[in-house]
């Protein structure tokens, strides 16, 4: 186990943001996660697991070891007539994953191509795009329990999925690192009726098979020309969470915005676009303090040239305070921030 002293916060979070991180240790195996989490306790320091900080927004310093889940595996565990189960390392790339999947024809993943991220983060926050989350798939994980100080196996239900939250993202509950993940994918394809923007892709490009590669490929297309690449341009990818409201605020809304894309929840509820609210507003393209809000998607914030965590707070603010005066809804973050 190597552990590195002051390691910058900026290099380790695609917003690029934050100051310097007391500890950075980078894990392989289940021992390594052991040892770090031992050495935590030795300097009586907290800790924090990271994988490639793309849903993350680090502050200033933190006084702590940060530690990089890199634990591998590829395992075919079982197969029967209609799905094929593999046991996936957490610290795995999360698209490597999905595209072997995928290359081998099974369905389950391949709608959450190009979501940047290592596979032990998907369960945190119940990932999801065009129309799978990770909820779908996921039949068990396994996990160290810092409170009993064991490895555990929690089922699909043992997670309390919802909507971008999970057992492991409440303060409350998360005493969990997870190290493998367990999917069970289909061997039969998905079929339409798919999500709005990739019905409409397939559409418009005339494709009638829908195998995973080709669902992969139209996937890729699509987030290629909405989200900027978090190699290139600083984000976090979609900053906010689309806001759940009952139907009656829904039906309010819709009363004056007849277009306003919705989705229909159970228990009464109804999802709305954060992004299109954003835009609504006029803020799309909208610039200032070296943050901007990027112009083909108002959902993802760019750091162009800010030089601390505190120029995206009063960006983040502002945004929220619009879109709150226009619609009274208030729109919640979707990263979580790393404060030491």
């Amino acid at each position: 186990m190597v552990a590195t002293e002051h390691y910058p916060l900026s290099e380790l979070t695609t917003m690029r943001l934050g100051g310097k991180a007391r500890w950075v240790i980078e894990i392989s195996n289940r021992e390594d996660l052991l040892e770090a989490l031992d050495f935590a306790k030795q300097q009586n320091l907290p800790w924090f697991i990271l994988g490639d900080g793309s849903n993350v927004i680090a502050g200033g310093d933190y006084n702590g070891v940060i530690i990089l889940n890199r634990i591998t595996g590829f395992e075919h565990i079982d197969e029967d007539d209609s799905s094929v189960t593999y046991r996936i390392g957490a610290g795995e790339v999360w698209d490597h994953i999905v595209e072997r999947l995928c290359a081998l024809e099974l369905s389950g993943v391949e709608a959450m191509s190009a979501i940047p991220g290592r596979a032990g983060s998907t369960p945190v926050q119940n990932v999801g795009a065009y129309g799978q989350e990770i909820a779908d798939t996921l039949i068990e994980l396994e996990a160290y329990d810092t409170q009993t100080g064991t490895f555990v196996t929690l089922e699909r239900d043992d997670c309390v999925f919802s909507y971008r939250n999970s057992l492991f993202k409440n303060p409350e509950t998360r005493h969990h690192i997870i190290t493998s993940i367990t999917l069970r994918l289909n061997k039969a394809w998905m079929k339409p009726p798919f999500y709005s923007s990739l019905e409409s892709y397939l559409s418009k490009h005339a494709i009638s098979e829908y195998s995973p590669n080709t669902i992969r490929i139209a996937v890729i297309a699509i987030r290629t020309e909405k989200l900027p690449p978090v190699d290139q341009i600083a984000s976090a990818g979609s900053f906010f969470k689309n806001p759940i409201v009952t139907s009656d605020v829904a039906d309010s809304l819709l009363a004056h915005y007849p277009d306003m894309p919705h989705w229909s929840m159970p228990d009464n509820r109804v999802k709305l676009a954060a992004g299109w609210l954003i835009e609504q507003t006029g803020l799309k393209g909208f610039s200032k303090y070296g943050m901007a809000v990027y112009p083909k998607n108002a959902l993802v914030l760019t750091n162009v040239n800010a030089t601390s965590t505190d120029d995206l707070e009063k960006f983040k603010t502002e945004i929220i305070a619009a879109v709150q005066a226009k619609f009274a809804i208030t729109l919640e973050q979707e990263p979580e921030n790393l404060i030491g």
